[in-house]
């Protein structure tokens, strides 16, 4: 008994005493459940979860010019000119206005939350839906914010299904996204990464490069990029 209680404090999360969500570990890789009483997915929880976060962080930049310069010349090497991008979970959007610099093409980003009517180029928008204009239409998704989905396989599929047939996406992975919690519901150590997107990908996309960030921030002991493009 005393062991199924320690496993069970282990894989809930509790904040301040109080039961907040359940935290899944499978293949290696955890997510942070967003429940209601009755056990099913919580989504309202999540938005407001997302939103509350994005607020408080809104005046912190996580992304690197450093790094998207180097991004733009990969993509231009291996793509050529290109038309449009998008960059997902963006907060103050300066990764669509870097990549829009370096690459002078139309660059769009996507933020949850309401304060993306205060930046450029922003819209406020759920990464894990799509609109019908951008299916087959995009020449690069960029995002350093797949852990914070609460369904990274969705997720995923949803921004493979919008890139051109040479397109690419490019998902920043580093050190800060291997632990799932309430606030970043997806975590996955980086040796488990191509495996996940090879078995999400389910024959139709999967990781052909993964890259080191030529900028890294004291906080963080790594920074990679995982080049994912159709198959």
């Amino acid at each position: 008994m005393i062991r199924k209680v320690k496993n069970f404090l282990k894989n809930h999360a509790f904040i301040n005493g109080k039961f907040q969500g359940l935290i899944l570990k499978n293949d290696g890789f955890e997510i942070y459940q967003y429940c209601k009483s009755d056990g099913s997915f919580d989504y309202d929880k999540y938005r407001n979860v997302q939103i509350k976060a994005n607020k408080k962080k809104i005046d912190k930049v996580a992304v690197l010019e450093e790094n998207i310069a180097f991004l733009s010349d990969y993509v231009k090497g291996k793509l050529g000119d290109v038309q449009f991008g998008i960059c997902h979970g963006t907060r103050r959007g300066k990764e669509q206005e870097w990549f829009g610099k370096y690459l002078d093409c139309e660059v769009i980003g996507t933020e949850i939350s309401d304060t993306a009517k205060d930046f450029p180029n922003t819209i406020q928008w759920d990464f894990h839906d799509v609109k019908s204009e951008w299916i087959d239409s995009v020449d690069f998704i960029y995002s350093n914010s797949l852990d914070h989905s609460y369904n990274p396989e969705k997720c995923l599929d949803v921004w493979m299904s919008c890139l051109k047939n040479k397109g690419m996406c490019i998902i920043e992975h580093s050190s800060d996204s291997e632990a799932a919690r309430q606030m970043d519901p997806f975590g996955a150590p980086i040796t488990l990464m191509p495996y996940l997107i090879l078995v999400w990908g389910k024959g139709v996309y999967s990781a052909r490069e993964i890259i080191d960030a030529p900028a890294i921030t004291n906080a963080r002991r790594y920074i990679k990029f995982f080049i994912i493009q159709k198959n």
